[in-house]
């Protein structure tokens, strides 16, 4: 009897080499293919500014050896006559394998993703560290319950109760921490949209500072006159801010008077004489200068301009450059500022009295 023929749970040994050497080369074959596109393609990733196909690479890395294993293992039993509830025992361990293997590749992308959202060089501050790693935390507990879920359901349990066991346990647990997690996912919505970051100085209604923190439920500005202030975030996302670093160029409007007395030929340079005065201020570009109104005691000039800076303490000292200047060329012109004054002018009737004087 040949030895080959030998049967062995009802297939030939024969059939059992065949699969082991069937295996074997389908295992050689997608390891060559990995090493060969991760020794190809890996460079020119590099090279590019898509992260497109960084992951894509990545996906290609991660591929498990266990995975390859029964990819291979599965492939060689296609050469073997089995019975229908090993059958199944294959394709029940198949499942398990892709399941592992996609939640291998889905973690290792949601590394990737966190990773990428800083800029290169940049130092990613605790607060905002947090806010991923709680961004992570959930993406990570979405993935896994989907695929616990997607593999009960190949594997042919019932899975209609457990979902709505979840879903109302999801329900209560919110309903028990909802002040708290509103203001865990406003944090998640602050690192995610960026409205503001730290070091930004913002206006919320009444406060005003510089963001210090920004924590997991709580951020911190410190005002101008030196206090912290505490914003919840909820309270924080439902306000209007106004961000001051975001601002690309300053715009000033400021005013000044000229007394009454001042002739219409000085009237007529002062225009000129401000935007020439502000043009040749470094950092501030004139936009217009008019004489706007006559007040109740004095002319009103209005002027508006730019600075490109964000500084405050920078345009405070363009405005004092540009004040000084300014009262330097009136003073040497003859022109007068004009501050509150009221004139009165009295009008005097002199009536000749009669004295009768008795004799």
């Amino acid at each position: 009897m040949n030895v080959f023929e030998t049967t062995f749970l009802e297939n030939p040994l024969w059939r059992w080499l065949l699969l082991i050497v069937v295996a074997i080369v389908v295992y050689t074959v997608i390891l060559k293919i990995r090493s060969i596109v991760l020794k190809r393609l890996a460079p020119k990733a590099e090279k590019s500014k898509s992260k497109i196909d960084d992951a894509a690479i990545l996906v290609v890395e991660k591929i498990n050896w266990l995975f390859i294993l029964i990819i291979s293992l599965f492939i060689g039993s296609m050469f073997l006559a089995l019975p229908e509830n090993v059958t199944k025992l294959i394709r029940s361990i198949i499942m398990v394998g892709l399941c592992f293997q996609v939640a291998i590749w889905g973690n290792e992308l949601i590394k990737f993703w966190i990773s990428g959202q800083g800029r290169p060089g940049q130092v990613v501050d605790p607060a905002t560290a947090s806010a991923y790693g709680i961004i992570a935390f959930f993406a990570r507990l979405i993935l896994w319950c989907g695929i616990l879920l997607w593999l009960l359901s190949n594997l042919g349990v019932n899975i209609t109760a457990l979902v709505a066991g979840l879903g109302v346990g999801g329900i209560a647990m919110a309903l028990a921490v909802q002040s708290i997690l509103g203001d865990v996912l406003n944090s998640i919505s602050i690192v995610l949209d960026k409205p503001f970051e730290v070091g930004d100085f913002i206006i919320v209604g009444e406060y005003l500072g510089t963001v210090e923190h920004i924590g997991i439920k709580t951020t911190r500005v410190r005002s101008l006159q030196g206090e912290q202030i505490v914003f919840s975030n909820t309270d924080l996302i439902n306000s209007r801010i106004q961000n001051f670093k975001r601002m690309e160029e300053r715009r000033i409007l400021f005013t000044f008077t000229v007394v009454y007395q001042t002739p219409a030929e000085k009237l007529e340079v002062i225009p000129d004489m401000v935007r020439e005065i502000i043009e040749s201020t470094e950092r501030a570009r004139c936009d217009r200068v008019h004489f706007k109104s006559y007040g109740d005691s004095a002319l009103i000039f209005e002027v508006v301009y730019y600075v490109n800076t964000r500084d405050y303490n920078v345009y405070m000292d363009i405005q004092q450059t540009i004040n000084l200047d300014l009262f330097r060329r009136f003073e040497q012109e003859g022109i007068e500022f004009a501050y509150p004054t009221q004139t009165l002018y009295v009008h005097q009737e002199n009536h000749a009295s009669k004295e009768s004087e008795e004799a």
